[in-house]
């Protein structure tokens, strides 16, 4: 999925997990997206097309509601002008650099072509350890790339936006967990050419500078001698000399431009250039074309986990018909209170447009019967549901649950369900009862290796119900 579609999605991923209670996006809001977008994505089309129509879809909705929510998202896309000042300042800075020695003077020492060219090299030798030890995988982003960043694709967290103010401040921490590999790369990037761009103003400024005034070459120290500084040039604008064919003057010659002496200084500008150009300028835009050529797969191939509960709900529907959700009761009779609140549950956890499909009650003692019962739960989600008020066996209903886990093949999820209604209103004024008989359940629960929700099927709570179901659905993908 391209960086602007990922984008939307997880905007609109981020509103409708956050909104439990569905007051900022209703049920019918969310089936109304999902069937528009299959309508224009038509049957051929990929899941990431669906989503990604579908979260245009939503926000050009909310949007009218909500005017903050595609403000943020406008916010966090990516300023490429930021880019390009950054570059066009580095060159500038470059130009403005003026002090490479004395007045109408170079020092053949030059601190800043040097400093320029041991900090590029420090820089390389940073980047071939860090790959090296991550074996190409990325790491975490330097001071810089992070400033950067921040600046750029605008991660700070949003203002304003009222009743949506949450879910878009966890919007924009989600997009940017996600987007961090790319954006690492893309300021990577960027300061590869600033870098280069730095360089090529100080070749441009030493030049200028060079046609407008007659600069001399000279140097001065303390304790160096002409045959360490002729070594110490020889070293450093060794590149400069393979280049262009102007050699390193002799010891000699560099003994006669001792302070206060000098010679005419072009044979050493155009050292510095040609060295400045091979060491800093060349490989920094070679490493920026590397970055690019990464920087735009990622761009176009941002991952998002289709896997997880949310997306493999809104593809459960386009790709496949409605969610399927058989539940098989053990040793409990529902009665028509706690039916009702069971399909509110599986409506909001699966959509409303899911299939609920009922199992006639397994009798106690009897569970070595019912694999007629699911012989054919495969391609749904199997949910096994008990009543609190009974105590929790292992012999009885652990075995159940193994039996299930076992005989149950193919099946998206296997899930235990315990609606703890009657036994709340029978021990609710001691919440240590009820936290113990929880505790019960759910060790014999974690046992059978099943994932365990707790609802109250006469008074559910949707919200807590479907936040439940949902962490319980993602950890049967991990």
């Amino acid at each position: 999925m391209d960086e602007a579609a990922a984008l939307s999605v997880v905007a609109v991923r981020a509103i409708e997990t956050a909104d439990g209670a569905r007051t900022l996006w209703s049920d019918a809001d969310r089936a109304w997206a999902s069937r528009a977008a299959a309508e224009v994505v038509g049957e051929a089309g990929t899941p990431e097309a669906f989503l990604a129509r579908r979260a245009t879809l939503a926000i050009e909705r909310l949007g009218k509601r909500y005017p903050s929510l595609p403000r943020a998202v406008r916010a966090l896309h990516w300023r490429p002008w930021v880019g390009t000042a950054i570059v066009a300042f580095a060159f500038a800075v470059g130009i403005l650099v003026d002090r490479i020695g004395g007045a109408q003077r170079i020092n053949v020492l030059a601190p800043p072509v040097l400093a320029l060219l041991l900090w590029n090299l420090a820089v390389y030798a940073f980047v071939i350890a860090g790959f090296v030890i991550r074996f190409g995988d990325p790491g975490p982003s330097g001071p810089l790339r992070r400033a950067l960043v921040q600046v750029a694709s605008g991660l700070s967290r949003p203002r304003g936006g009222g009743t949506i103010r949450e879910p878009i401040a966890a919007f924009a921490e989600d997009w940017a967990r996600r987007s961090g590999p790319l954006y690492g790369i893309r300021a990577a990037r960027i300061l590869h050419i600033a870098a280069a761009a730095l360089a090529a103003g100080v070749i441009a400024g030493l030049y200028l500078r060079g046609l407008a005034f007659e600069y001399r070459a000279n140097w001065e120290s303390t304790f160096l001698e002409a045959s360490v500084v002729r070594s110490i040039a020889a070293f450093a604008y060794a590149p400069g000399t393979l280049l262009t064919g102007i050699p390193v003057p002799t010891a000699d010659e560099v003994a006669a431009i001792r302070a206060p002496a000098g010679e005419n200084a072009a044979r050493w500008l155009h050292l510095m250039a040609a060295t400045v150009s091979v060491v800093v300028i060349v490989p920094r835009l070679a490493l920026a074309l590397l970055a690019s050529i990464v920087e735009r797969h990622r761009a176009n191939h941002l991952p998002l986990p289709l896997d997880e509960p949310y997306f493999r709900r809104l593809l459960r529907g386009y790709r496949g018909g409605p969610a399927r959700v058989r539940v098989v009761p053990y040793s409990y009779t529902l009665p028509p209170s706690a039916t009702a609140g069971l399909e509110a549950i599986i409506a909001r956890a699966f959509g409303g447009s899911a299939a609920l499909l009922l199992a006639p009650s397994v009798a106690y003692g009897a569970e070595e019967r019912f694999a007629g019962l699911v012989k054919d739960a495969a391609g749904s989600t199997l949910v096994a549901l008990f009543n609190a008020s009974a105590t929790p066996e292992r012999e009885t209903h652990g075995s159940f649950l193994a039996a299930l886990a076992h005989q149950c093949s193919g099946v998206e999820a296997l899930l235990a369900l315990i609606d703890e209604g009657a036994f709340a209103a029978r021990w609710g004024s001691e919440p240590a009862r009820v936290a113990d008989r929880r505790t019960a359940w759910q060790q014999v629960c974690d046992e059978a290796q099943v994932r365990a929700v707790f609802v109250d099927l006469t008074a559910p709570d949707l919200a807590a119900a479907d936040v439940a179901l949902d962490a319980a659905l993602r950890g049967n993908t991990q």
